[in-house]
């Protein structure tokens, strides 16, 4: 008789939890929540661990945020014929990943490393390059434990809305009530639904309901200009900056030397952040001397007609419309700058060989 009770109450308890459990994520699903993946060191590790393909079966992209939302890779991938792996971290300097790409002997690819001035060339390094340097530790010191926990993690996360733990765990969700403002305690500020959502390559988008709401977009724009978006402190001059562009031509030429390729990108900006940036950081002060210090190839937004105008709806990053036309015109322009694609033929021939087989059929 207990045994049967202790089971009836089990079961009552499974279809009490399922049932919860699916209300909860039907809620959110009508609520417009997309599949959202977290962006932890465990996927970015997982990412960080293919990068020993051929030189021309891949390219390793490390920036900050923006390069996350700008690169669309299924139209990078589908163009190309290779596979682009997606480094970055959100509101982190690139240079320590510059550093360790060019301190392993195993890595013999390309690179193409974005530049957010105000984070590059940033004076407080131990703010701007925490995450990386965490990012770079824990993959040192990952275990197989985490290994099979970031692989079932990843198949849970592809199919559930409400395991999205930046947004929609209590703590995330705490994050947003509103607190009072205290004499020289900063609180960062929320960023909108819809904003920042990732995937499981860790490409970054921005949702539609985000982008059709001013009230959102002006609170985003309003959280860049409270993370000093209009600030215009001058930036690191001097035997400063020649330290950087020191420390960015040891790391390239170690990879050139394995026979390696690397290349700056500048993604666009607009409205207050171009303004300010292009102010504290002029193109003829910072991006061209570094260019020309380390002898490495470079692709400013404001060089190329067909990325120009381009325009970021909260000042930094691309909408996604935006993101296919700035990926397929980047392609391009790599190809003018002798960035070669040998799969791309391979691509282009099976193509007009199912092209002539259909029309053959028909």
């Amino acid at each position: 008789m207990e045994s049967s009770s202790l089971k009836k109450a089990a079961i009552l308890t499974l279809l009490l939890v399922v049932i919860c459990v699916g209300s909860w994520e039907l809620y959110l699903r009508n609520k417009g929540f997309p599949i959202d993946y977290n962006d932890d060191a465990s996927l970015w590790s997982t990412q960080r661990r293919m990068i020993y393909k051929p030189i021309d079966q891949e390219t390793i992209f490390i920036g900050a945020s923006r390069i996350k939302f700008d690169l669309d890779i299924p139209t990078w991938e589908r163009v190309t014929g290779e596979k682009a792996i997606q480094l970055s971290f959100v509101g982190t300097s690139p240079r320590p990943l510059l550093q360790d790409l060019a301190n392993d002997n195993n890595f013999k690819g390309k690179v193409i490393v974005d530049v957010t001035e105000p984070i590059f060339f940033n004076r407080n390094t131990k703010r701007t390059e925490k995450s990386a340097r965490d990012g770079l530790e824990f993959y040192k010191k990952w275990t197989p434990a985490q290994k099979v926990s970031a692989s079932i993690n990843n198949i849970l996360e592809s199919g559930f809305v409400f395991l999205d733990k930046t947004k929609l765990s209590l703590n995330a969700i705490l994050d947003h009530l509103p607190v009072p403002k205290r004499k020289e305690v900063f609180i960062f500020p929320y960023f909108p639904a819809g904003f920042e959502n990732c995937l499981s390559n860790r490409q970054n988008f921005m949702t539609q309901s985000f982008l059709q709401n001013p009230a959102k977009l002006k609170k985003q724009t309003d959280n860049w200009t409270i993370l000093g978006a209009l600030d215009k402190t001058p930036g690191i001059t001097g035997d400063s900056l020649i330290s950087v562009f020191q420390e960015l031509k040891t790391s390239i030429d170690k990879i050139k030397a394995r026979g390696g390729k690397v290349l700056f990108v500048r993604t666009p900006s607009s409205g207050g952040y171009w303004e300010t940036e292009h102010i504290v950081y002029p193109k003829e002060k910072y991006w061209d001397p570094m260019l020309a210090y380390t002898n490495t190839p470079g692709i400013h937004f404001k060089d190329y007609p067909e990325i120009a105008s381009l325009s970021c709806p909260e000042w930094s990053h691309l909408a996604p419309k935006d993101v296919l036309t700035f990926t397929e015109s980047f392609i391009k322009i790599l190809e003018q700058k002798g960035w070669s694609f040998p799969h791309k033929q391979n691509i282009a021939l099976n193509q007009k060989l199912n092209s002539k087989t259909c029309n053959h059929g028909l």
